[in-house]
């Protein structure tokens, strides 16, 4: 599930799994978690690589901490420079 270079950082959900998701036996608010929990685990391989460690070991204190730096970064720097394009 890596993101392969051709992929944009910020597509989180390719239209090949938005497609897998829609046609999944879930209601609305479960296809909604779905694509959300996808689209976390791809941030959350990008914050475990800039911390250099296993996805396993990131804590809840080094993710709020890249969340601040990132958030930090799109207002200082413009959205950009970010990793999040919101």
């Amino acid at each position: 599930m890596d993101i392969s270079p051709n992929q944009s950082s910020t597509e989180f959900l390719t239209a090949d799994e938005s497609a897998q998701v829609d046609a999944a036996l879930l209601s609305s608010p479960e296809k909604f978690l779905t694509r959300l929990t996808i689209s976390s685990l791809r941030i959350l391989q990008h914050i475990a690589e800039e911390y250099h460690i296993p996805i396993e070991e990131l804590t809840a204190k080094q993710i709020i901490t890249w969340f601040e730096i990132d958030a930090k970064l799109r207002q200082e720097k413009g959205v950009e420079e970010s990793f999040l394009k919101w």
